[in-house]
């Protein structure tokens, strides 16, 4: 085998008549399943002195053997830009993202994203993103979690795969939403606009949206809690459109289309200008902590663009007479 990080593990009883590439994952937690199968097929792993397929079947108690190289080069640039921290120890980093950052670098964007000031921040990061486990929309704001070490991310993806992470968020969007609400749809790309996503598709990922009024605006707007059961691409944005209450300045799912047919002055134009982007923050976020074990909470203030949008909202004739259930 070749050089690298060497580790040697013993399969244990639970491990009887599993296959190699689960058990590795689960005997070595830093390890994705996908990279447990890259080594066996690269001859980094060994079973009892001997290599084996991935898909060889445990007997129990068998003496297995990895070399974990280091990773490859990202290609990744460091570069000195912004970060506003809501929490960081040495496993986990919860970040406050700013709107208009990009999480990873893609086509049009192979720059001044998150992961850039990630690795100028900290000289590296775990797998092939860095650490990111989950990522924001380029115009949402609010918490964004990285993990700092292999255990970490392995520990954060699986809890993202199960759906154990609290993920709410606030919205600003049209109309008279009601005062709480479940959606639970197929979901999957638009058929003729491939960058958007629909939940009017025959067949899909589930997605699954709840949401409660936090506060209205007469009949020109709502502030509302949402929280993802599922983290579907866009899917707030697309389950709060096809309900007929798009997000504010939301130029991709009807929020700028709906008020361009608003006068000039109407208070739900004003307040989407003030926003200047899609009206959707990350607010909370929770999680078990992958070294302690124990529950974290962080909270992600309103950015300055957010609270503009409330105030004018707030300020609106008529504007004191609106129900609210608690300010944020």
């Amino acid at each position: 085998m070749e050089e690298g990080e060497r580790r040697e593990v013993r399969a244990g009883p639970a491990e009887t008549g599993v296959r190699l590439d689960i058990a590795l994952a689960r005997l070595l937690p830093e390890l994705s399943r996908a990279r447990a199968q890259r080594l066996v097929a690269e001859s980094r792993v060994l079973v009892d002195g001997r290599p084996v397929r991935a898909s060889t079947r445990l007997r129990g108690a068998e003496r297995i053997e990895v070399v974990i190289p280091p990773r490859p080069a990202s290609g990744l640039v460091p570069q000195d830009l912004p970060l506003s921290i809501l929490y960081q120890d040495g496993d986990v980093l919860v970040l406050d993202k700013r709107a208009g950052m990009v999480v990873h670098p893609a086509r049009g964007t192979p720059h001044s994203t998150v992961a850039n000031a990630l690795l100028h921040r900290l000289g590296s990061g775990p797998g092939e993103r860095f650490g990111l486990v989950h990522r924001l929309d380029k115009d949402t704001s609010g918490c964004l979690v990285v993990a700092r070490t292999e255990v970490a991310l392995a520990s954060l993806v699986g809890q993202f795969k199960e759906r154990t992470v609290e993920k709410t968020y606030l919205a600003l969007c049209h109309g008279h939403l009601p005062e709480e609400g479940r959606l639970d749809t197929p979901y999957g790309r638009h058929p003729r606009e491939r960058t958007r996503f629909t939940s009017r598709v025959r067949t899909g990922r589930r997605a699954v949206t709840g949401w409660k009024v936090i506060e209205r605006f007469g009949d020109l707007a709502v502030l509302a809690e949402v929280r993802l059961e599922t983290g579907r691409t866009h899917q707030i944005r697309v389950h709060l459109s096809e309900a007929g209450h798009p997000l504010l300045a939301d130029a991709a799912y009807g929020g700028t289309r709906r008020e361009r047919r608003l006068p000039p002055e109407h208070p739900a134009r004003l307040a989407a200008a003030a926003v200047g982007r899609q009206a959707l923050h990350a607010w909370r976020l929770g999680f078990e902590h992958p070294g302690t074990g124990r529950r974290v909470r962080v909270e992600a203030p309103l950015p300055e663009d957010f609270r503009a949008g409330l105030a004018v909202l707030r300020g609106a004739r008529g504007g004191p007479g609106h129900v609210a259930s608690r300010r944020v």
